[in-house]
């Protein structure tokens, strides 16, 4: 489903651009022609303009003294010198207007990455093309591109007043004959997990003269996904071995047809292609196979986004990205072990109030929308993450285990926790705060993650290496928009 929006999004992508193209030839011709320009090539051409605007050190008053010059040169004797500089400065307003009119048109403006999802810390190649589609040349053009972070070519300056700022201008100057398109190459990186916004992009030019400047801003945004960072469980001072306690049951309903355990002698009412071929050769009677049971588990991971027992007292940006990337590493791990694995969080996706749901499943892109769904969570919660889980946890399967990343157990979360194991749920807690989780949870298997962990203290953790097929399956080329 997701490969294809992505080819409608790129199939609709070209029509836009081919429409804008040939608008923009359309009004070329028309200005070369001298026919009237339509207002739909016009709009068309233009795509997303936010403003537009013009600046001159042009004066009214030059046309008027270059009359002036000519009635005089003609008039006093026919002067050459004043009738020469009537005309040049008729000559230099009118080409520099007509100049000005048609330098942004068949200008265009591209990002390309050779990846939009990375983790924190891994580099992104950003490649500009720019073109100018005309035969008329343009003498200079400027761009100023709104970014996240400082590209890593600039200087060590640009680098701390971007990080005092937000957000960072790359300005751009190019020279373009006609019909010329040239390239150039930056390299981002991102030192936190997120979405990323890149754009809107002004366009800059003129004439030959510099009389007349054009500016537009462009509405043309880009989208970057960084990760969370992904640790080992053991990292965490979480068990290597059956962290959840044990997920292997005598007899499963739902197997997984390719991962065995053995074989056994036929008995009436096996399925006739569960039997094993090549062991009744050499067994002499039918053998069945056995299937793994727990490659049929479940794991729903429960992100509590609350780092304070009351939304009112704020938030510590720092507990909530340990919360997230310990969520991110037991989903990680579930996936590893062949179990569906989904992620509930109560904050919300940026731009918007719904909370974060992804079901769980076991396709290949599933950690992938996992840790693209953990990249967006942010400190606003929509609601409390007791009551998420007793809503979410009837429509999860039985023999599913519920795993809670809480920086802060409150009551209100213990008596949540206590229901869903009275009601025979498998439940497990993650307490990434100070003071270890409180007595009065009866046998509900629960950890303790304080901050002290060695894993928090490493710059570098092991998420490459532990997630190279995100970057095999998600990171293909992404050309234009993301």
């Amino acid at each position: 489903m997701s490969q294809n929006f992505e080819q409608i999004h790129l199939v609709m992508r070209e029509k836009q651009r081919e429409t804008m193209m040939m608008a923009r030839r359309n009004i070329i011709d028309a200005a070369v022609t001298g026919r009237g320009v339509s207002a739909q090539d016009t709009a068309q051409a233009r795509g997303l303009v936010i403003r537009e605007r013009e600046n001159s050190i042009f004066s009214d008053a030059w046309v008027p003294l270059a009359v002036i010059f000519l009635i005089i040169g003609l008039t006093a004797g026919r002067q050459g010198a004043m009738v020469a500089l009537g005309l040049a400065l008729l000559l230099i307003v009118g080409v520099s207007a007509v100049w000005k009119n048609l330098s942004l048109l068949g200008v265009t403006y591209e990002r390309r990455f050779n990846r939009n999802r990375v983790f924190p810390g891994e580099p992104i190649e950003m490649t500009i093309t720019v073109g100018n589609d005309k035969l008329l040349p343009l003498t200079w053009l400027h761009f100023r591109d709104e970014l996240p972070v400082v590209v890593e070519e600039e200087d060590a300056l640009a680098q701390v007043t971007s990080e005092m700022n937000g957000r960072y201008l790359l300005l751009n100057s190019f020279s373009l004959y006609g019909r010329e398109q040239t390239e150039r190459t930056y390299t981002l990186r991102f030192a936190k997990r997120g979405y990323y916004k890149l754009g809107p992009v002004t366009y800059e030019s003129g004439d030959i003269f510099t009389l007349f400047t054009r500016q537009r801003d462009h509405y043309y945004i880009d989208q970057l996904i960084i990760f969370p960072k992904i640790y080992p469980l053991d990292e965490l001072g979480l068990p290597a071995k059956e962290p959840f306690g044990e997920v292997k049951v005598q007899r499963s309903l739902f197997t997984d047809p390719i991962k065995t355990q053995g074989v056994r002698d036929y008995q009436p009412g096996d399925r006739f292609r569960d039997v094993h071929w090549k062991a009744t050769a050499v067994r002499g009677n039918l053998q069945t196979k056995l299937y793994d049971p727990s490659t049929g588990m479940t794991i729903a991971v429960f992100l509590n986004v609350a780092t304070f027992p009351r939304h009112w007292m704020g938030f510590d940006p720092e507990l909530l990205e340990r919360a997230v990337s310990v969520a991110g590493s037991i989903a990680n791990y579930g996936v590893e072990q062949g179990w569906a694995a989904g992620i509930y969080a109560n904050g919300s996706v940026p731009n918007a109030d719904q909370p974060i749901r992804v079901q769980p499943g076991r396709s290949p892109e599933q950690l992938a929308h996992i840790l693209q769904a953990l990249a967006a969570v942010t400190e606003f919660a929509t609601a409390s993450i007791e009551k998420m889980m007793l809503r979410t946890s009837p429509s999860l399967p039985w023999a599913s285990t519920i795993v809670l990343v809480t920086a802060v157990v409150t009551e209100e979360i213990m008596v949540a926790l206590v229901r869903l194991k009275e009601a025979g749920r498998r439940v497990v807690l993650i307490s990434l705060a100070e003071e270890p989780p409180p007595k009065g949870l009866g046998n509900i298997l629960s950890y303790h993650i304080p901050a002290s962990v060695a894993a928090f203290q490493k710059e570098n953790s092991a998420t490459e290496a532990a997630l190279g097929m995100v970057h095999e399956m998600g990171n293909e080329q992404v050309n234009g928009k993301w």
